[in-house]
């Protein structure tokens, strides 16, 4: 079984629309679900949301979602600098202040988590579990650097067996580390990568056709300029724009 996971779109729906149809291209995805961040830094959360509405895409709460949906004081996002904070506060208002009642009551009602059976119930296949940063926290950073020992505490969290697989994203940087059987897989950004690259990712996952999962990492180009575009008309900071460009090069 193939599935397409998305993550950290961002409310940038030319990134979005883009990996959409590389995944329709394709044709062999037989699900998509995203892992959360729908909304924040781009000028188009309503389009995206309304987007994995029409197409049925499934899916958990990211941090930014969650916080936007509660009218929390923060996203929960980590600032690495003075300015970094300012420009995400800045970000946070702009979505809270533009979503509407109906889209805020739909990012509320996404879980925290998904835990699936790809294969069926009835088979002793991989499962595959779904978390926006950590089984624990959505605001918690699980970069590559983490040690192997808190890949398997976080494991132990939701009870993982060799075979299953945990997929996450937050940290807008993909990866893919399997410890003592089990895989751990960060899908990276569709809409605002961190990993200096500037277009839109996301994974294609198969499951069934070998002991291990496979993991593919995709890259798509999408109309940046039409997002930048947004991003200017909505006024947002022009640091906005250049860490699109450099896929997190400024921010």
């Amino acid at each position: 079984m193939r599935i397409a996971l998305i993550s950290d779109i961002h409310a940038n729906i030319e990134a979005l629309d883009a990996v959409l149809a590389d995944i329709d291209a394709a044709g062999d995805a037989e699900a998509i679900y995203h892992l959360g961040d729908l909304v924040g830094y781009a000028s188009n959360p309503h389009a995206v949301i309304d987007r994995l509405r029409t197409r049925g895409i499934a899916g958990i709460a990211g941090n930014y979602d969650s916080t936007v949906a509660s009218a929390y004081k923060h996203c929960g996002c980590k600032s690495e600098s003075p300015r970094q904070e300012t420009l995400a506060h800045i970000s946070f208002e702009y979505t809270r202040s533009v979503i509407d009642a109906e889209h805020r009551r739909y990012l509320g009602a996404l879980p925290f988590s998904m835990d699936l059976r790809p294969l069926g119930g009835h088979t002793n296949g991989p499962r595959l579990i779904l978390v926006h940063g950590t089984p624990t926290l959505n605001t918690l950073y699980w970069t590559e650097e983490r040690p192997d020992a808190f890949c398997l505490r976080m494991a132990e969290e939701v009870r993982m067996r060799p075979g299953d697989v945990l997929a996450f994203g937050h940290t807008h940087k993909p990866w893919h580390r399997h410890v003592a059987g089990k895989h751990f897989i960060n899908a990276g950004s569709v809409g605002r990568p961190k990993d200096g690259n500037w277009m839109a990712g996301y994974v294609r996952l198969t499951l069934g056709e070998s002991p291990d999962p496979q993991v593919e990492f995709v890259r798509v180009p999408y109309d940046i300029e039409s997002t930048i575009a947004g991003l200017r008309m909505a006024e947002l900071p022009e640091e906005f724009a250049e860490f699109l460009r450099t896929g997190g090069g400024l921010g």
